[in-house]
Protein backbone atom coordinates (compact mmCIF):
# COMPACT_ATOMS: atom_id res chain seq x y z
CA UNK A 1 0.00 0.00 0.00
CA UNK A 2 1.57 3.20 -1.13
CA UNK A 3 1.83 6.28 1.54
CA UNK A 4 -0.98 8.38 -0.64
CA UNK A 5 -3.33 5.16 -0.16
CA UNK A 6 -2.56 4.27 3.67
CA UNK A 7 -2.52 7.66 5.07
CA UNK A 8 -6.50 9.20 4.25
CA UNK A 9 -5.83 12.90 3.94
CA UNK A 10 -7.29 15.77 1.87
CA UNK A 11 -4.24 17.98 1.60
CA UNK A 12 -3.24 16.59 -1.71
CA UNK A 13 -0.64 14.48 -0.11
CA UNK A 14 0.73 12.90 -3.38
CA UNK A 15 1.40 15.91 -5.28
CA UNK A 16 4.48 16.76 -3.50
CA UNK A 17 7.06 14.67 -3.08
CA UNK A 18 9.61 16.71 -0.48
CA UNK A 19 6.88 16.32 2.01
CA UNK A 20 5.86 12.53 1.14
CA UNK A 21 9.14 11.87 1.40
CA UNK A 22 9.51 13.31 4.60
CA UNK A 23 6.60 11.65 5.96
CA UNK A 24 7.95 8.44 4.44
CA UNK A 25 10.92 8.55 6.83
CA UNK A 26 8.59 9.24 9.57
CA UNK A 27 5.65 6.60 9.04
CA UNK A 28 7.69 3.79 10.21
CA UNK A 29 9.65 5.53 13.57
CA UNK A 30 5.66 6.39 14.45
CA UNK A 31 5.10 2.71 14.08
CA UNK A 32 7.87 1.47 15.93
CA UNK A 33 6.89 4.55 18.33
CA UNK A 34 3.24 3.01 18.40
CA UNK A 35 4.13 -0.78 18.94
CA UNK A 36 6.53 -0.06 21.93
CA UNK A 37 4.23 2.66 23.76
CA UNK A 38 0.85 2.22 22.55
CA UNK A 39 -1.69 -0.40 24.40
CA UNK A 40 0.47 -3.21 25.60
CA UNK A 41 -0.85 -6.73 24.94
CA UNK A 42 -3.60 -5.62 22.35
CA UNK A 43 -2.01 -4.98 18.79
CA UNK A 44 -3.20 -8.32 17.05
CA UNK A 45 -6.16 -7.80 18.14
CA UNK A 46 -9.46 -6.76 16.38
CA UNK A 47 -10.69 -3.69 17.55
CA UNK A 48 -14.55 -2.40 16.28
CA UNK A 49 -12.94 1.13 15.16
CA UNK A 50 -13.84 4.59 13.87
CA UNK A 51 -11.80 5.97 11.12
CA UNK A 52 -12.02 8.90 9.55
CA UNK A 53 -11.27 8.55 5.72
CA UNK A 54 -12.64 11.95 4.36
CA UNK A 55 -14.28 15.16 5.47
CA UNK A 56 -17.95 14.90 4.43
CA UNK A 57 -20.37 13.05 6.57
CA UNK A 58 -20.24 9.85 5.58
CA UNK A 59 -16.67 9.48 5.19
CA UNK A 60 -15.68 10.96 8.47
CA UNK A 61 -16.51 8.33 11.11
CA UNK A 62 -16.35 4.95 9.17
CA UNK A 63 -17.25 1.80 11.69
CA UNK A 64 -15.31 -1.61 11.05
CA UNK A 65 -12.68 -4.13 12.48
CA UNK A 66 -9.02 -3.25 12.64
CA UNK A 67 -5.70 -4.13 14.33
CA UNK A 68 -4.47 -1.14 15.86
CA UNK A 69 -1.05 -1.01 14.09
CA UNK A 70 -2.95 -0.88 10.76
CA UNK A 71 -5.06 1.69 11.64
CA UNK A 72 -5.00 4.71 8.97
CA UNK A 73 -4.21 7.53 10.58
CA UNK A 74 -5.36 10.94 8.08
CA UNK A 75 -4.52 13.98 7.70
CA UNK A 76 -7.37 16.46 7.18
CA UNK A 77 -8.47 20.16 6.87
CA UNK A 78 -11.37 21.67 7.27
CA UNK A 79 -12.64 22.56 3.88
CA UNK A 80 -12.48 26.41 3.03
CA UNK A 81 -15.88 28.56 2.72
CA UNK A 82 -14.92 31.29 1.00
CA UNK A 83 -12.39 33.83 1.79
CA UNK A 84 -11.46 34.05 5.40
CA UNK A 85 -9.35 37.27 6.90
CA UNK A 86 -7.75 37.03 10.82
CA UNK A 87 -10.45 37.75 13.48
CA UNK A 88 -8.51 39.36 16.36
CA UNK A 89 -5.82 41.18 17.41
CA UNK A 90 -3.66 44.06 15.91
CA UNK A 91 -3.68 42.15 12.74
CA UNK A 92 -7.61 41.98 12.85
CA UNK A 93 -9.01 42.00 9.35
CA UNK A 94 -5.75 41.30 7.67
CA UNK A 95 -5.93 38.05 5.26
CA UNK A 96 -4.92 34.83 6.79
CA UNK A 97 -1.76 33.44 6.59
CA UNK A 98 -1.39 30.42 3.79
CA UNK A 99 2.02 30.54 4.86
CA UNK A 100 4.15 31.24 8.18
CA UNK A 101 5.46 34.65 8.98
CA UNK A 102 9.02 34.74 9.26
CA UNK A 103 8.78 36.66 12.30
CA UNK A 104 6.30 34.30 13.89
CA UNK A 105 7.81 31.42 12.85
CA UNK A 106 9.08 30.60 16.68
CA UNK A 107 5.84 31.06 18.15
CA UNK A 108 4.05 29.14 15.63
CA UNK A 109 6.30 26.31 16.24
CA UNK A 110 6.26 26.51 19.69
CA UNK A 111 2.86 26.42 19.50
CA UNK A 112 2.44 23.64 17.33
CA UNK A 113 5.41 21.31 19.43
CA UNK A 114 3.31 21.91 22.31
CA UNK A 115 -0.46 21.10 21.68
CA UNK A 116 1.28 18.20 19.58
CA UNK A 117 3.42 17.15 22.38
CA UNK A 118 0.01 16.18 24.52
CA UNK A 119 -1.52 13.67 22.34
CA UNK A 120 1.29 10.76 22.36
CA UNK A 121 1.74 11.37 25.63
CA UNK A 122 -1.76 10.60 26.46
CA UNK A 123 -1.62 6.96 24.64
CA UNK A 124 1.79 6.59 26.80
CA UNK A 125 -0.14 7.46 30.26
CA UNK A 126 -2.74 5.10 28.87
CA UNK A 127 -1.29 2.20 27.92
CA UNK A 128 -1.48 -0.57 29.96
CA UNK A 129 -5.53 -0.15 30.95
CA UNK A 130 -6.22 -2.36 28.60
CA UNK A 131 -5.12 -5.11 30.74
CA UNK A 132 -8.00 -3.77 33.38
CA UNK A 133 -11.23 -2.43 31.59
CA UNK A 134 -14.31 -2.72 33.05
CA UNK A 135 -16.10 -4.01 29.87
CA UNK A 136 -15.44 -4.85 26.15
CA UNK A 137 -17.04 -1.30 25.90
CA UNK A 138 -14.65 0.56 28.22
CA UNK A 139 -11.99 -1.76 26.16
CA UNK A 140 -12.97 -0.18 22.67
CA UNK A 141 -13.49 3.39 23.56
CA UNK A 142 -9.97 3.63 25.10
CA UNK A 143 -8.53 2.39 22.23
CA UNK A 144 -10.92 4.63 19.73
CA UNK A 145 -9.49 7.13 22.07
CA UNK A 146 -5.59 6.15 21.44
CA UNK A 147 -5.72 5.88 17.98
CA UNK A 148 -7.30 9.28 17.61
CA UNK A 149 -4.71 10.99 19.53
CA UNK A 150 -2.64 9.22 17.23
CA UNK A 151 -4.61 10.76 14.57
CA UNK A 152 -3.80 14.33 15.94
CA UNK A 153 -0.41 13.67 16.49
CA UNK A 154 -0.21 13.17 12.44
CA UNK A 155 -1.98 16.48 12.04
CA UNK A 156 0.57 18.28 13.55
CA UNK A 157 3.14 16.50 12.10
CA UNK A 158 2.01 17.39 8.85
CA UNK A 159 2.11 20.88 9.94
CA UNK A 160 5.79 21.05 11.19
CA UNK A 161 6.69 19.15 8.05
CA UNK A 162 5.30 20.38 5.47
CA UNK A 163 5.83 24.43 7.05
CA UNK A 164 8.89 24.33 9.40
CA UNK A 165 12.03 22.69 7.09
CA UNK A 166 14.46 20.89 9.19
CA UNK A 167 13.37 22.74 12.19
CA UNK A 168 9.92 20.85 11.71
CA UNK A 169 11.31 17.84 11.02
CA UNK A 170 13.69 17.19 13.94
CA UNK A 171 10.48 18.34 16.17
CA UNK A 172 8.21 15.73 15.01
CA UNK A 173 11.34 13.09 15.57
CA UNK A 174 11.42 14.57 19.17
CA UNK A 175 8.32 14.05 19.37
CA UNK A 176 8.40 10.12 19.29
CA UNK A 177 12.12 10.28 22.24
CA UNK A 178 10.11 12.15 24.82
CA UNK A 179 8.31 9.65 27.08
CA UNK A 180 5.54 10.30 30.18
CA UNK A 181 6.88 10.03 33.13
CA UNK A 182 10.74 9.95 32.35
CA UNK A 183 13.11 11.68 34.62
CA UNK A 184 15.37 12.70 31.33
CA UNK A 185 12.84 13.47 28.49
CA UNK A 186 9.59 13.77 30.40
CA UNK A 187 6.82 15.34 28.16
CA UNK A 188 6.56 19.13 28.14
CA UNK A 189 3.62 19.53 30.60
CA UNK A 190 3.32 17.91 33.43
CA UNK A 191 0.08 16.86 33.42
CA UNK A 192 1.43 14.80 30.79
CA UNK A 193 3.77 13.30 32.81
CA UNK A 194 1.18 12.05 35.45
CA UNK A 195 0.51 8.44 36.24
CA UNK A 196 -3.02 7.20 34.95
CA UNK A 197 -2.59 3.43 35.57
CA UNK A 198 -6.38 2.92 36.70
CA UNK A 199 -9.58 3.44 35.23
CA UNK A 200 -11.08 6.17 37.49
CA UNK A 201 -7.72 8.54 37.05
CA UNK A 202 -8.32 7.56 32.81
CA UNK A 203 -12.12 8.81 32.94
CA UNK A 204 -10.91 11.99 35.05
CA UNK A 205 -8.06 12.56 32.56
CA UNK A 206 -10.64 12.19 30.13
CA UNK A 207 -13.43 14.64 31.52
CA UNK A 208 -10.43 17.45 32.76
CA UNK A 209 -7.30 16.98 30.65
CA UNK A 210 -9.28 16.47 27.37
CA UNK A 211 -11.44 19.24 27.96
CA UNK A 212 -8.72 21.75 28.10
CA UNK A 213 -7.48 20.10 25.34
CA UNK A 214 -11.39 21.29 23.51
CA UNK A 215 -10.72 24.95 24.41
CA UNK A 216 -6.93 24.94 23.55
CA UNK A 217 -7.89 23.53 19.93
CA UNK A 218 -10.79 25.84 20.00
CA UNK A 219 -8.82 28.79 20.39
CA UNK A 220 -6.09 27.49 17.51
CA UNK A 221 -9.15 27.33 15.11
CA UNK A 222 -9.28 30.83 15.43
CA UNK A 223 -5.53 31.21 14.51
CA UNK A 224 -4.42 33.48 11.42
CA UNK A 225 -1.91 30.61 10.12
CA UNK A 226 -4.73 28.97 8.07
CA UNK A 227 -3.46 25.47 8.09
CA UNK A 228 -3.49 25.43 11.43
CA UNK A 229 -6.90 26.71 12.06
CA UNK A 230 -8.32 24.56 9.54
CA UNK A 231 -6.57 21.10 11.09
CA UNK A 232 -7.51 21.85 14.67
CA UNK A 233 -11.58 22.77 13.51
CA UNK A 234 -10.88 19.04 12.27
CA UNK A 235 -9.20 17.27 15.38
CA UNK A 236 -12.48 19.14 17.50
CA UNK A 237 -15.07 16.84 15.86
CA UNK A 238 -13.20 13.72 17.39
CA UNK A 239 -12.08 15.41 21.01
CA UNK A 240 -16.13 15.64 21.60
CA UNK A 241 -15.92 11.95 21.89
CA UNK A 242 -12.77 11.72 24.24
CA UNK A 243 -14.54 14.04 26.36
CA UNK A 244 -17.99 11.92 26.54
CA UNK A 245 -15.76 8.82 27.37
CA UNK A 246 -14.57 11.05 30.55
CA UNK A 247 -17.68 13.12 31.12
CA UNK A 248 -19.97 9.47 31.08
CA UNK A 249 -17.09 7.47 32.47
CA UNK A 250 -17.10 9.34 35.73
CA UNK A 251 -20.68 9.17 35.48
CA UNK A 252 -21.22 5.67 35.78
CA UNK A 253 -18.70 5.46 38.46
CA UNK A 254 -20.50 8.09 40.73
CA UNK A 255 -23.92 6.20 39.75
CA UNK A 256 -22.37 2.50 40.70
CA UNK A 257 -21.07 4.22 43.83
CA UNK A 258 -24.33 5.65 44.86
CA UNK A 259 -25.95 3.32 44.39
CA UNK A 260 -23.79 0.75 46.13
CA UNK A 261 -24.24 3.48 49.48
CA UNK A 262 -28.11 2.99 49.15
CA UNK A 263 -27.64 -0.62 49.27
CA UNK A 264 -25.29 -1.34 51.88
CA UNK A 265 -26.34 -0.94 55.46
CA UNK A 266 -23.53 0.48 56.62
CA UNK A 267 -23.56 3.14 53.50
CA UNK A 268 -20.31 1.46 52.94
CA UNK A 269 -19.46 1.53 49.22
CA UNK A 270 -16.14 -0.65 49.38
CA UNK A 271 -18.18 -3.01 50.92
CA UNK A 272 -20.23 -3.84 47.63
CA UNK A 273 -17.37 -3.47 45.49
CA UNK A 274 -17.67 0.42 44.45
CA UNK A 275 -15.44 3.84 44.81
CA UNK A 276 -16.59 5.22 47.54
CA UNK A 277 -17.93 9.02 46.66
CA UNK A 278 -15.54 10.40 48.53
CA UNK A 279 -12.89 9.25 46.98
CA UNK A 280 -14.18 10.02 43.56
CA UNK A 281 -14.24 13.84 45.32
CA UNK A 282 -10.56 13.41 45.96
CA UNK A 283 -9.72 12.23 42.59
CA UNK A 284 -11.66 14.84 40.82
CA UNK A 285 -9.74 17.64 43.44
CA UNK A 286 -6.55 15.98 42.14
CA UNK A 287 -7.34 16.11 38.55
CA UNK A 288 -9.29 19.72 37.85
CA UNK A 289 -6.51 21.08 40.03
CA UNK A 290 -3.54 19.45 37.45
CA UNK A 291 -5.59 20.27 34.47
CA UNK A 292 -6.40 24.20 35.11
CA UNK A 293 -2.36 24.64 35.12
CA UNK A 294 -2.62 23.49 31.31
CA UNK A 295 -4.21 26.97 30.36
CA UNK A 296 -1.05 28.84 31.28
CA UNK A 297 -0.40 31.60 34.18
CA UNK A 298 -3.12 33.92 35.06
CA UNK A 299 -1.33 37.11 33.86
CA UNK A 300 0.83 36.14 30.70
CA UNK A 301 2.65 37.91 28.36
CA UNK A 302 3.01 35.10 26.22
CA UNK A 303 -0.96 35.14 25.85
CA UNK A 304 -1.04 38.56 24.76
CA UNK A 305 1.57 38.28 22.27
CA UNK A 306 -0.28 35.15 21.20
CA UNK A 307 -3.32 37.33 20.67
CA UNK A 308 -2.07 40.47 19.37
CA UNK A 309 -0.40 38.59 16.72
CA UNK A 310 -3.12 36.86 15.43
CA UNK A 311 -1.98 33.03 16.26
CA UNK A 312 -4.15 32.20 19.20
CA UNK A 313 -7.87 33.56 19.80
CA UNK A 314 -9.93 32.98 22.33
CA UNK A 315 -13.24 30.40 22.27
CA UNK A 316 -15.71 31.36 20.22
CA UNK A 317 -14.02 34.46 19.26
CA UNK A 318 -16.06 35.48 16.45
CA UNK A 319 -19.71 34.12 17.47
CA UNK A 320 -19.27 35.40 21.80
CA UNK A 321 -17.30 38.36 21.36
CA UNK A 322 -17.62 42.09 19.83
CA UNK A 323 -14.30 43.77 20.65
CA UNK A 324 -11.40 41.61 18.82
CA UNK A 325 -8.66 43.63 19.54
CA UNK A 326 -9.08 43.57 23.52
CA UNK A 327 -7.15 46.53 24.40
CA UNK A 328 -9.63 48.36 26.52
CA UNK A 329 -10.78 46.35 28.77
CA UNK A 330 -9.62 45.10 31.97
CA UNK A 331 -10.05 41.49 33.84
CA UNK A 332 -10.45 41.88 37.81
CA UNK A 333 -8.62 38.86 38.74
CA UNK A 334 -8.06 37.51 42.69
CA UNK A 335 -4.61 37.81 43.75
CA UNK A 336 -2.66 37.37 47.16
CA UNK A 337 -1.10 40.37 48.51
CA UNK A 338 0.21 41.01 52.30
CA UNK A 339 -1.42 37.69 53.04
CA UNK A 340 -4.89 38.33 52.19
CA UNK A 341 -6.67 37.71 49.11
CA UNK A 342 -7.33 40.99 47.20
CA UNK A 343 -8.51 41.63 43.50
CA UNK A 344 -6.20 43.32 41.40
CA UNK A 345 -7.45 44.78 37.93
CA UNK A 346 -5.32 43.00 34.68
CA UNK A 347 -5.33 44.29 31.36
CA UNK A 348 -7.32 42.08 29.30
CA UNK A 349 -4.82 41.23 26.92
CA UNK A 350 -2.27 39.44 29.82
CA UNK A 351 -5.72 37.98 31.38
CA UNK A 352 -6.26 36.26 28.16
CA UNK A 353 -5.42 32.74 29.36
CA UNK A 354 -7.45 33.37 32.69
CA UNK A 355 -11.01 34.44 30.44
CA UNK A 356 -10.28 30.85 28.59
CA UNK A 357 -10.18 29.27 31.78
CA UNK A 358 -13.16 30.56 32.95
CA UNK A 359 -14.76 28.95 30.09
CA UNK A 360 -13.19 25.83 31.21
CA UNK A 361 -14.68 25.99 34.58
CA UNK A 362 -18.00 26.45 33.74
CA UNK A 363 -17.92 23.70 31.46
CA UNK A 364 -16.37 21.42 34.39
CA UNK A 365 -19.37 22.93 36.50
CA UNK A 366 -22.05 21.67 34.54
CA UNK A 367 -20.62 18.41 34.61
CA UNK A 368 -20.26 18.30 38.25
CA UNK A 369 -24.09 19.36 38.22
CA UNK A 370 -25.09 15.88 36.48
CA UNK A 371 -23.02 13.87 38.52
CA UNK A 372 -25.16 14.84 41.22
CA UNK A 373 -28.24 14.85 39.84
CA UNK A 374 -27.24 10.67 39.57
CA UNK A 375 -26.21 10.73 43.06
CA UNK A 376 -29.74 11.93 43.89
CA UNK A 377 -31.17 10.04 41.54
CA UNK A 378 -30.05 6.95 43.12
CA UNK A 379 -31.49 8.26 46.49
CA UNK A 380 -28.64 9.70 48.46
CA UNK A 381 -29.46 13.06 49.06
CA UNK A 382 -26.80 13.82 51.58
CA UNK A 383 -24.07 13.99 49.43
CA UNK A 384 -23.06 16.26 46.83
CA UNK A 385 -19.63 16.19 44.78
CA UNK A 386 -17.91 19.91 43.99
CA UNK A 387 -15.43 21.19 42.11
CA UNK A 388 -12.42 22.54 43.29
CA UNK A 389 -11.52 26.34 43.28
CA UNK A 390 -9.07 26.86 40.91
CA UNK A 391 -6.25 28.12 43.35
CA UNK A 392 -6.64 25.02 45.23
CA UNK A 393 -3.16 22.48 44.70
CA UNK A 394 -1.31 24.57 42.59
CA UNK A 395 2.04 24.20 41.29
CA UNK A 396 2.55 26.92 38.91
CA UNK A 397 1.06 30.53 38.45
CA UNK A 398 0.36 33.04 40.65
CA UNK A 399 -1.06 30.98 43.24
CA UNK A 400 1.39 28.38 43.66
CA UNK A 401 3.76 29.98 46.41
CA UNK A 402 0.42 29.81 48.64
CA UNK A 403 -2.23 27.31 49.81
CA UNK A 404 -5.58 27.19 49.40
CA UNK A 405 -8.15 24.94 50.68
CA UNK A 406 -10.79 23.47 48.29
CA UNK A 407 -13.21 26.43 48.68
CA UNK A 408 -10.59 28.50 47.65
CA UNK A 409 -9.29 30.28 51.09
CA UNK A 410 -6.44 31.05 51.94
CA UNK A 411 -5.24 28.83 54.32
CA UNK A 412 -1.19 28.31 55.76
CA UNK A 413 0.94 25.79 54.71
CA UNK A 414 0.44 23.78 57.82
CA UNK A 415 -3.07 23.72 57.93
CA UNK A 416 -2.75 22.68 53.83
CA UNK A 417 -0.48 19.25 55.35
CA UNK A 418 -2.90 18.28 58.15
CA UNK A 419 -5.94 18.29 55.66
CA UNK A 420 -4.30 17.25 52.35
CA UNK A 421 -5.38 13.34 53.24
CA UNK A 422 -8.78 14.39 53.23
CA UNK A 423 -8.85 16.24 50.34
CA UNK A 424 -6.51 14.10 47.54
CA UNK A 425 -6.01 10.49 47.29
CA UNK A 426 -3.47 8.91 49.84
CA UNK A 427 -1.44 5.98 48.86
CA UNK A 428 -4.06 3.92 50.56
CA UNK A 429 -6.28 5.29 48.55
CA UNK A 430 -4.59 4.61 45.49
CA UNK A 431 -4.38 0.63 46.44
CA UNK A 432 -7.86 0.13 47.17
CA UNK A 433 -9.10 1.92 43.65
CA UNK A 434 -6.33 -0.06 42.10
CA UNK A 435 -7.72 -3.28 43.85
CA UNK A 436 -10.62 -2.79 42.27
CA UNK A 437 -8.94 -3.05 38.46
CA UNK A 438 -9.52 -6.38 37.19
CA UNK A 439 -10.73 -7.02 33.44
CA UNK A 440 -14.09 -7.76 32.39
CA UNK A 441 -13.97 -9.01 28.66
CA UNK A 442 -17.00 -10.74 28.98
CA UNK A 443 -19.42 -9.10 25.88
CA UNK A 444 -22.11 -7.15 27.80
CA UNK A 445 -20.42 -8.02 31.20
CA UNK A 446 -19.16 -4.88 34.03
CA UNK A 447 -16.52 -4.71 36.73
CA UNK A 448 -18.04 -4.07 40.04
CA UNK A 449 -17.10 -0.94 40.34
CA UNK A 450 -19.04 1.18 37.26
CA UNK A 451 -22.49 0.90 36.03
CA UNK A 452 -23.60 -0.49 32.50
CA UNK A 453 -23.80 2.66 30.03
CA UNK A 454 -27.74 3.20 28.68
CA UNK A 455 -26.71 1.97 25.11
CA UNK A 456 -23.79 0.60 22.82
CA UNK A 457 -21.46 2.24 20.64
CA UNK A 458 -23.21 3.11 16.99
CA UNK A 459 -26.81 1.37 17.71
CA UNK A 460 -25.09 -2.16 18.40
CA UNK A 461 -26.15 -3.41 21.87
CA UNK A 462 -24.17 -3.74 25.16
CA UNK A 463 -23.34 -7.58 24.46
CA UNK A 464 -21.57 -6.57 21.13
CA UNK A 465 -18.31 -8.51 20.49
CA UNK A 466 -16.00 -4.90 20.22
CA UNK A 467 -12.88 -6.37 20.77
CA UNK A 468 -11.95 -9.88 19.04
CA UNK A 469 -8.67 -11.02 20.98
CA UNK A 470 -6.76 -12.91 19.06
CA UNK A 471 -4.65 -14.63 21.50
CA UNK A 472 -5.46 -16.19 25.03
Amino acid sequence: MSLQDSIPNNVDLGSDRKLMRALQKWQPNFLEWWKDMGPEGFQEDQIWLRTAISVDASGWAHYDYVKMPEYRWGIFLTPREGERNIGFGDVASEKVWEEVPGELRGMLRRIIVTQADTEPASVEQQRLLGKCAPSLYDLRNLFQVNVEEGRHLWAMVHLLHQYFGRDGREEAEALLERRSGDVDKPRILNTFNERTDEWLSFFMFAMFTDRDGKYQLSSLSESGFDPLARATQFMLTEEAFHLAVGEYGVDRTVQRAAEATVADSNDDARAQGAIDLPTIQKWINFWFSSAVELFGGEISSNAADYFAAGLKGRHHEQKKYEDHEALGDIYSMPIVEDGKLTSEEIPLRNAINEQLRDEYVADCERAVRRWNKTIAKAGLTDFELKLPSRRFNRRMGIYAEHTFDPAGNLIDEGTFEKKKREWLPTQEDRDYVQSLMQPCYEPGKMASWIAAPRKGVKGKPLDFEYVKFTAA
